[in-house]
């Protein structure tokens, strides 16, 4: 070791950010520790980093005394006092040791070892400094490789996991890919990826809205609430705060160029944007698109609406497993039925009532 060594802890605390004297202390920890099976385990040793010559210097630690009981823990006063001047009982000495003597091939292998177990876990807690308080933002990432279903994410600073429940069901990722995703979680210490991020979450199609919608980066439009599911649907309701502009409009773009640069983002994901309203029956007509409501019969109380189309528009409404009704009704917050005239009149002459009518239909909205 010598003053390359310094020059590469120079290079690392620039490149890596790690501090130089984090690094001094761990390399003096390894040799110290490597030292032990080398000398005699009551051996006192202690290594230190000479930051003149680039050298780790071995010393024998010893207390001065005028009587030795402990030959290897003691040092006699007239010995120690040919060592250092103004030396006295009691006082701690540190005796060089030949650096040579101390090290075999071995014990130099276990110094590497940890010396780069000590910069993994400064190298995490730098990461776990800049990430922590971050979740919900976005950032964006390179795939790296697959692990158990996960995918291993390169940040620049720092690798990412992107879980598999985390990734959309339709979503095929492959390593190269370039991806958006929003930080999850952010855990302190552990073996593996301590960011964990995700492509399903409400807030990544947040993210990603007001990175593309200007009107909305400066608050003209607001995004009132998100809702998505795993299979590639979400809708998205806007409101805006000034009358001349369109909220759904300023989100869509012109011939869709906005939001399609959010889709293609979310490889194909299905968005619809729909009108916010105080009034809940605009706004769950509103968020029942593609679908068009004929009518609707309202139950303050339990917060429920039935909702009455035409028979062409059922499937419309209702959507490919219930995904469409299930979404308004999450995005809402209103419990949600849909049917045809005819069977809402067949219940009702069946004795049945409009509680029933919704059990039947669909379930509770959640929040």
């Amino acid at each position: 070791m010598d003053h390359d060594l310094i020059r590469v802890l120079d290079q690392i605390e620039r490149e890596k950010g790690i501090s130089k004297q984090v690094i001094i202390e761990a390399i003096e920890l390894a040799v110290t520790s490597s030292s032990r099976k080398h000398f005699s385990p009551s051996d006192n040793i202690q290594a230190k980093f000479n930051s003149t010559s680039g050298n780790i210097e071995l010393f024998a630690v010893k207390r001065v005394v005028e009587n030795l009981q402990e030959p290897k823990a003691e040092i006699l006063l007239a010995e120690a006092s040919r060592l250092k001047e103004g030396i006295e009982p009691g006082d701690i000495i540190e005796i060089p040791i030949e650096v040579g003597k101390a090290f075999g091939r071995i014990a130099a292998q276990t110094a590497k070892q940890i010396i780069f177990q000590k910069l993994r876990e400064a190298e995490r807690e730098i990461i776990y400094t800049d990430f922590k308080g971050r979740q919900g933002d976005l950032v964006t990432g390179i795939v790296q490789r697959e692990e158990r279903g996960s995918l291993v994410v390169d940040l620049g600073k720092a690798e990412a996991l992107l879980p598999k429940k985390e990734q959309p069901l339709r979503e095929f990722l492959k390593r190269g890919d370039r991806i958006k995703a929003c930080i999850l979680e952010v855990r302190r210490g552990g073996k593996g990826q301590q960011i964990i991020i995700s492509r399903t979450h409400p807030a990544l199609l947040i993210k990603l809205f007001e990175l593309e919608i200007p009107e909305i980066a400066e608050g003209l439009v607001e995004l009132k609430g998100v809702v998505r599911e795993p299979i590639g649907h979400s809708k998205i309701a806007v409101v805006s705060h000034q009358k001349d502009i369109d909220p759904v409009g300023a989100c869509v773009g012109m011939r869709g160029s906005r939001v399609q640069s959010i889709v293609q983002e979310l490889r194909g994901e299905k968005i619809d944007i729909v009108r916010w309203s105080e009034d809940p029956v605009t706004y769950v007509r509103n968020a029942l698109v593609p679908a068009k409501v004929k009518r609707v019969e309202v139950n303050q109380k339990d917060q429920s609406m039935i909702l009455i189309v035409d028979d062409d528009q059922l499937p419309l409404a209702i959507g490919k497993k219930g995904q469409n009704i299930r979404l308004t009704s999450k995005l809402t917050r209103w419990r949600l039925a849909v049917c045809t005239e005819a069977e809402y009149t067949e219940k009702y002459r069946a004795g049945e009532q409009a509680e029933a009518v919704l059990e039947n239909l669909t379930g509770d909205a959640e929040s």
